[in-house]
């Protein structure tokens, strides 16, 4: 036993346990409290009959005999009839008294200004007893003797046990009935809580298709919910960072193995061809600006993971970084029989800006829309101002995305198709890239129709002069 069941045993059982213990002894005391009331009632109730019975007798060995012998209660106490000199005299039982057993309450009532007194406790017997001595006192008032009655308190102290044993007993069978039922609750609890333990290192280990069989509709069950939920999103995010590694590794193999190869291929002895020591220098160029883009995206990413992506913003023409952007790629779509529609507006408002970083997220996207066109294929940009904002919009008439891929192509990592080149943090650096802009990129596709990219930056509203 350990654990949660260890705390609820010691706790809220242990407390349990203490009421009902409390209960217990206040039930013993009251129940005693009533009992022993009842006899000492009855023995003040007979005592106060003696003052009507030696009121105005000269002879108190005579009557308290004949009060004695006539006493209707002799089956339940005992009655001693002592003199003035304290002696007893008269037994209702017709055996001598013990003359060494104390008589505390005769004691008390010579000194009590009542002429009366009680005492329970035991006989040198043994015997637990209650007794009760009310002096008789002449018409002078002086003391001629006393009469004592003496209950047995055996009989009230076994109907006491038994009271206590039966409140006793159904306390601890209450005690029984919460433990087996907070027992079978408490399984409940720690089963599913221990299979969540178990399951939860499986999932720390690396084993994301761990999962919990949901016990129950409760919060158990929601916390089971929520366990295989991680285990899911670990998954696929372990799955998208492999295909991430294996897509950077491919990235930058491709780059690496035309610059190497062309590199060895001019230090061949005897290549003395201007034309090829031109182009391998060219493809070594390209390929090379090409493997620092991605190490560059990389960086990029990392920095906008840690928070460490510093803008150095300035009031720019987004016009004149959307045309350079669009010449950059102008001469790859050419190449590969694609075609980019822009017409450019005659003038829009300035916005604050990183005009580097703006114009990385519109090469991002100009790339992604031919990247993922086919031969023949349009990429359509247009700009405009609605209200505060400069809209600009790029769309293909590509592939599209799939609707179950759309709502985590900006996710960390993400590829919606495999087949294309891309590392999968390209969507991701450049939906942080706006958001530092307090702008937006929001992208709508429809799979074999093309995808619309819609980026939204705040302009820069001048007050005129007057």
């Amino acid at each position: 036993m350990k654990g949660i069941t260890k705390r609820w045993v010691f706790n809220t059982l242990g407390i349990i346990v203490l009421i009902l213990f409390v209960i217990v002894i206040a039930f013993a005391v009251v129940v005693q409290g009533f009992y022993y009331n009842s006899i000492f009632q009855t023995l003040n109730g007979r005592s106060t009959e003696l003052v009507n019975i030696f009121n105005g007798s000269d002879k108190f060995i005579e009557t308290a005999r004949d009060y004695v012998e006539n006493f209707p209660d002799k089956e339940l106490m005992e009655l001693m009839v002592i003199d003035s000199t304290g002696n007893v005299v008269i037994t209702s039982t017709g055996f001598t008294p013990d003359n060494d057993q104390t008589m505390p309450d005769y004691e008390n009532a010579l000194d009590s200004d009542s002429s009366f007194a009680d005492w329970h406790g035991k006989l040198n017997s043994g015997e637990n007893v209650m007794a009760l001595t009310r002096v008789i006192k002449d018409n002078s008032g002086n003391k001629v003797g006393a009469i004592r009655y003496i209950v047995s308190l055996e009989e009230a102290d076994r109907k006491i046990f038994i009271a206590i044993s039966a409140v006793c007993l159904v306390g601890i069978l209450i005690v029984f009935f919460i433990f087996v039922s907070s027992t079978y609750f408490l399984r409940s609890i720690v089963r599913p809580v221990r299979e969540i333990r178990d399951t939860a290192k499986k999932i720390a280990q690396g084993d994301f298709d761990a999962r919990i069989i949901k016990p129950y509709d409760d919060e158990i069950g929601e916390l089971c919910d929520t366990i295989n939920y991680m285990a899911e999103e670990l998954g696929a995010a372990d799955k998208m960072k492999n295909d991430f590694i294996s897509s950077v590794s491919h990235e930058l193999r491709t780059p690496l193995t035309a610059i190497k190869g062309w590199a060895e291929t001019m230090q061949l002895d005897g290549c003395k061809d201007q034309k090829t020591v031109e182009k391998g220098i060219s493809i070594i160029v390209k390929e090379a600006e090409r493997l620092n883009g991605i190490v560059e995206e990389v960086l990029d990413f990392s920095r906008i993971q840690q928070d460490r992506m510093v803008l150095i913003m300035d009031k720019i023409d987004i016009l004149a970084e959307l045309d350079e952007s669009i010449y950059m790629q102008r001469e790859r779509a050419t190449a590969e029989n694609k075609h980019i529609v822009y017409e450019e507006p005659e003038i829009l408002p300035a916005v604050l800006g990183d005009k580097n970083r703006l114009r990385q997220v519109f090469i991002n996207i100009i790339d992604n829309a031919l990247k993922y066109s086919d031969e023949g294929g349009v990429v359509t940009v247009n700009v405009q101002q609605l209200e505060n904002n400069i809209v600009i919009t790029i769309a293909d008439n590509g592939c599209g995305i799939p609707e179950k891929d759309l709502p985590k192509v900006k996710q960390k990592f993400y590829k919606a198709n495999q087949t294309v080149r891309g590392s999968g943090i390209g969507l991701a650096v450049a939906d942080e890239i706006m958001k530092l802009h307090n702008g937006s990129l929001d992208i709508d596709s429809t799979e074999g129709v093309g995808t619309t990219v819609t980026i939204t930056i705040p302009a820069i509203h001048e007050e005129n002069e007057s």
